[in-house]
């Protein structure tokens, strides 16, 4: 990845669930209450750039977030692709749905992701009309 990479910059911007682990006073405008505090347990949609930074950051023993999968990688996309990628509209998922699926993968230890993704991208090719197709077809 390069630091002018506009689409390294795209994917780092694209929105992932966190729960907070603890109560930080005076966050609470990132969930939409000013100027109070974020509780812990409180879900927020935060950049992925942010969402790492807070996951690795350690307060005492805890973390300040737990990263959560997005709902483009979530488990029922992950079968839908497994059934037949043709079917699953990938850009209206996550604009940059690749490019995520790998930084999850730098995050997460999904074993299942790397098989779906490695298949499906193994198994597809993009024909002239810029649609994704089988190459057994």
């Amino acid at each position: 990845m390069s630091y002018y990479d506009v689409d390294a910059i795209l994917t780092d911007a694209q929105k992932v669930p966190c729960t907070f682990e603890l109560e930080i006073p005076g966050l609470g405008y990132i969930d939409d209450s000013a100027g109070g505090d974020i509780k812990k347990g409180t879900r927020v949609l935060l950049p992925l750039w942010l969402g790492e930074l807070l996951a690795v950051q350690r307060l005492g023993t805890s973390t300040v977030v737990n990263l959560d999968l997005p709902a483009s990688i979530a488990p029922r996309v992950l079968n839908a692709l497994k059934a037949d990628a043709r079917t699953v509209d990938l850009r209206a998922l996550a604009a940059h749905f690749y490019g995520l699926a790998a930084r999850v993968l730098d995050l997460f230890e999904e074993e299942e992701l790397v098989d779906v993704l490695s298949e499906v991208r193994g198994s597809s090719t993009i024909t002239h009309e810029g649609e994704v197709g089988n190459e057994g077809n």
